[in-house]
């Protein structure tokens, strides 16, 4: 069990790696970072915000490592927002065609791989005998 959870969190913590550049990246170069020549200040603006949104879902997946058999309902609620995200990125390639390959891979992601990991996170959460932390008032 030991070896199936230490494999799982470095799983999670590379994958990590995905959102968190990403949206770093999103945050630090905005809209024109991935197509340049656009102008419009408002769409840059909302990109920006979406990309900090994506660089926290990143940070809070790297807080679901350690003690990773405790964290079923963190897990859970994360790739619910990231395959809503995913959802919503599917009906643009249906509503305006194709986008490029690395939107393709993050669709992927967001889509297989996520969920994907959390199936694996429950299952090392009940060999462990866990049970989901709940829930706290901030």
């Amino acid at each position: 069990m030991n070896g199936e959870r230490r494999a799982l969190q470095r799983v999670v913590a590379v994958a990590a790696l995905i959102p968190v550049s990403a949206g770093l990246y999103g945050v630090l170069f905005g809209v024109n970072g991935i197509a340049g020549g656009v102008e419009s200040v408002s769409a840059d603006s909302h990109f920006r915000y979406l990309s900090g949104l994506l660089t926290g879902i990143g940070l809070l997946f790297w807080s679901c490592v350690p003690g990773i058999e405790g964290k079923t309902r963190l897990f859970r609620f994360l790739t619910l927002v990231v395959v809503l995200g995913g959802l919503a990125r599917l009906l643009g390639l249906y509503l305006t065609g194709l986008p490029s390959l690395t939107m393709l891979a993050a669709l992927g992601v967001e889509l297989v791989l996520t969920p994907l990991l959390c199936l694996w996170q429950a299952r090392v959460a009940g060999l462990a005998g866990a049970r989901p932390a709940p829930l706290r008032d901030v």
